[in-house]
């Protein structure tokens, strides 16, 4: 029997001026570079995970952009195991990044492009570029 599991997580876009700069979190088992994420709890909504996840993992507080789909990302990351993830597009709202210590060893933020390039895995940044209209607006 296939075992499934559901995170959720966000695609943190932070304005200055006419540049926009996405967050990414280098995983401290993987050592992958990604977006803050997690597993869904018991009585969470997908976005109220994204939220959770994404202040416990960075600190900051964001905003979930209502008018953009999230981004399902699905892949098996061992045998038996289907994982989806549903990435919410968000805006920074405020706070100094602090990233949580057991899971994160470190952070960045990056240009659109940079970011795109330093995804590790292609299906994460293939999530990023989806969201690239929305992102640029």
């Amino acid at each position: 029997m296939e075992k499934r599991e559901t995170s959720c997580g966000t695609i943190i876009v932070r304005k200055i001026g006419k540049l926009r700069y996405i967050l990414l979190i280098r995983n401290k088992s993987g050592r992958h570079w990604s977006f803050p994420k997690g597993h869904v709890e018991i009585g969470e909504t997908e976005e109220q995970t994204a939220l959770r996840e994404t202040r416990e993992e960075t600190g900051l507080e964001v905003s979930i952009r209502g008018d953009v789909e999230p981004v399902r990302v699905t892949y098996s990351p061992q045998k038996g195991v289907t994982k989806e993830v549903f990435y919410f597009l968000a805006d920074y709202t405020h706070g100094d990044v602090q990233i949580q210590k057991e899971e994160i060893s470190e952070f960045k933020w990056c240009e659109f492009t940079e970011a795109a390039k330093l995804i590790t895995f292609d299906n994460e940044a293939n999530a990023l570029l989806a969201l690239t209209t929305y992102i640029m607006e």
